[in-house]
C-alpha cells in the first residue's frame, strides 16, 4: 500500500449521462496528483470515450444499474470506494457526480486539504430532520427500483401501492432501525483514507440495512460518520455546504441547474466544488474550466 506521503487525490465520479460536461470535468482534474474513477450507470448502452494526460483513470468494469433514491445508489458508492482503496491509500476521496465542476485549481484544493488532513467533509442538514428520516430509513418503501421508473398503469401500480403501505405503516406506528441515530445531508463528501475504509469494513451491514429504504445516499455516510469515533474529525458540522465543501443550487426543494448568470457567484464562493452544471448551459461550463485551469500554477494541464 502507496505511503500518504505521495498525498494524491481520488475522484470519484457517478456518471449517468450529459458526458459533456464530464469530459469538461476531466480536464479540470487532469493532473499528477489525481487518479480518477469513474462508474457508469448499468444502463448506459454506449460509454463515451475519454482520456487524461496527466491523472490515472479507471473506468470500473463491474457497474450498478441505478435507480434514483433505491440502495443501488450506495451499492455504485461502494464499487467506487472499493476500487480506489485496492489501488492504494490516497489522502483524501472525492466523491462527484458527472455534471459536478471544481471551483478552484487543483494546487487550490490539494493545499486546501493538506491544511485540514484528517478531516472528514461531510454535509450535515441542520434543523429538525426527524420526520424525513423517519419516512426515509425507518418506513418500508415497497417497489423502491419500480416507482420511480415504470410508466403507465403499471407505474400507478407501484406507486399507489407503495403510498398505502407507507400510510398503513404511519397509522400503527410501525418503525425499523429503532435504535439507530440516523444523520442526513449532501451525498457529495471528501474523505480521509482511514474513515473510507471504515465504511467499506461496514458495507454488508449497510447494504442489509438501507434495503427498502428511500435516498439513503443522503443518509449512510453521515450516520456511519457521527456514530463512530470519526465523529471527532468533521470539519463543520453546522454548516451543510461548508462542511462538504460543495456549492449545491436549491430552488424552493428543488435541484437547479447553474446558468450565465450565476457565474461571478461560482466564482466569489469559497466552497471547492459546485453542482450541477448542463450541456445546456456548456457557455458557462467553458467559462468555469478556463477559470480554474488558468489559475494552475504547477502540474498544469496543457488544454
Amino acid at each position: 500500500m502507496a505511503n500518504l506521503d505521495n498525498a494524491k487525490h481520488a475522484y470519484l465520479i457517478m456518471a449517468h449521462t450529459d458526458f459533456e460536461v464530464l469530459d469538461k470535468l476531466l480536464l479540470c482534474l487532469d493532473d499528477k496528483r489525481n487518479d480518477i474513477y469513474i462508474h457508469f450507470d448499468q444502463k448506459v448502452a454506449q460509454l463515451p470515450e475519454l482520456a487524461t494526460h496527466h491523472a490515472g483513470l479507471y473506468i470500473l468494469h463491474t457497474r450498478v444499474d441505478v435507480h434514483w433514491g433505491d440502495v443501488s445508489v450506495v451499492a455504485a458508492e461502494y464499487h467506487l470506494f472499493e476500487a480506489a482503496a485496492a489501488q492504494q491509500q490516497y489522502a483524501y476521496y472525492h466523491l462527484l457526480s458527472g455534471v459536478d465542476l471544481p471551483l478552484k485549481s487543483q494546487d487550490e484544493i490539494h493545499a486546501f486539504f493538506a491544511v485540514h488532513q484528517g478531516q472528514e467533509f461531510i454535509g450535515f442538514q441542520n434543523g429538525d430532520c426527524r420526520k424525513e428520516i423517519d419516512r426515509k430509513v425507518r418506513r418500508v418503501h415497497l417497489y423502491p427500483t419500480r416507482f420511480r421508473a415504470v410508466k403507465g398503469i403499471s407505474g400507478y401500480y407501484y406507486r399507489a401501492v407503495r403510498a398505502l403501505s407507507l400510510r398503513l405503516q404511519e397509522l400503527f406506528g410501525l418503525y425499523r432501525n429503532q435504535d439507530e441515530v440516523f444523520k442526513k445531508g449532501a451525498q457529495w463528501v471528501s474523505l480521509t483514507d482511514a474513515f473510507v475504509r471504515y465504511v467499506l469494513s461496514q458495507k454488508s451491514a449497510v447494504l442489509k440495512k438501507y434495503q427498502y429504504t428511500f435516498c439513503s445516499d443522503e443518509i449512510f455516510i453521515q450516520t456511519l460518520c457521527w456514530n463512530s469515533v470519526f465523529r471527532l474529525r468533521i470539519y463543520r458540522k453546522t454548516s451543510e455546504s461548508k462542511g462538504s465543501q460543495r456549492m449545491i443550487g436549491w430552488h424552493k426543494g428543488q435541484l437547479i441547474e447553474w446558468t450565465s448568470a450565476d457565474f461571478d457567484r461560482l466564482m466569489a464562493s469559497d466552497l471547492l466544488f459546485a453542482r450541477k452544471f448542463s450541456s445546456k448551459h456548456i457557455d458557462l461550463v467553458d467559462r468555469v474550466v478556463d477559470q480554474v485551469c488558468d489559475k494552475q500554477v504547477s502540474n498544469s494541464i496543457s488544454i
